[in-house]
């Protein structure tokens, strides 16, 4: 992977990291689309440059961050389904990571749902998260394990299913975010050196670059989002992911000779 591709993925996860879209789902698409060579350090890329992008949150709700104890334990309680189903299907979600086919059907699934949840639960104006709604988001959250899922987008439903506001079960998929994608920076960071790989010098730079470039175009596209969300919803979303979906699966069928 050279530099210029780097970028590239790290522009693409700094955009769609807190759209309802599937950030890793993209930068799998971007990156069989660039010819990126499949390797560890590939997948370890696409995971670990996410961080950059959910600091952003930090920085932009830092006021939140120390707001109380009981927003960490909330976090905590929504965070732990997602650990022991990371724990248990790492292998299988490895290896769903350079499919193509399962990012687009779940990109058309994920839309179909994300149409039907705006429509039936979008005038919902709850604000109140409890540690009953905290655990049920989290476990939404276990399902964008799927590559194309999205994980703002299965935690966003889930936060409506519990008839939140848009803008309250949005953000609050942006504050788990934090926890979420740490562990699994950690975690990825781990397995690789794990499996008696390191990292060179240059792929260091490259990490460093991805990640200061996702927590930029990150900062730029949480305000216009949860601005966006608020007055108009998530059918534009609903129907670009249906759409992509389709699109990628004719493609893989035309290239494929299906």
């Amino acid at each position: 992977m050279d530099v210029l591709k780097a970028v590239i993925l790290a522009i693409v996860e700094g955009i769609t990291e807190f759209l309802p879209i599937s950030s890793t789902g993209h930068m799998i698409l971007v990156a069989d689309w660039l010819d990126i060579q499949e390797e560890g350090f590939t997948k370890l890329y696409i995971v670990v440059i996410q961080l950059g992008a959910i600091l952003s949150v930090v920085v932009l709700y830092w006021k939140r961050f120390f707001k109380s104890l009981d927003f960490y334990l909330k976090l905590l309680v929504a965070f732990i389904p997602a650990v022991v189903f990371g724990l248990l299907f790492n292998d299988l979600i490895d290896r769903m990571l350079g499919s193509s086919v399962v990012v687009a059907v779940s990109l058309i699934l994920g839309g179909i749902i994300l149409l039907f949840v705006d429509r039936k639960f979008g005038h919902y104006t709850g604000t109140e998260i409890d540690y009953k709604t905290a655990f049920r988001i989290g476990m939404f959250q276990t399902l964008a394990m799927i590559p194309g899922i999205s994980r703002s987008g299965a935690t966003i439903v889930g936060g409506m299913l519990q008839k939140l506001s848009r803008k309250t079960a949005t953000e609050f998929s942006f504050f788990l975010a934090v926890p979420t994608m740490l562990g699994a920076t950690v975690k990825k960071t781990w397995d690789f050196y794990r499996d008696q790989q390191s990292l060179t010098a240059d792929q260091w730079q490259l990490i460093l670059l991805g990640n200061a470039v996702a927590f930029v175009v990150a900062l730029l596209a949480i305000r216009s989002f949860i601005k966006y969300v608020s007055e108009k919803g998530f059918r534009v979303f609903g129907i670009y992911r249906i759409a992509l979906g389709l699109f990628i699966l004719l493609w893989i069928g035309i290239n494929h000779g299906l």
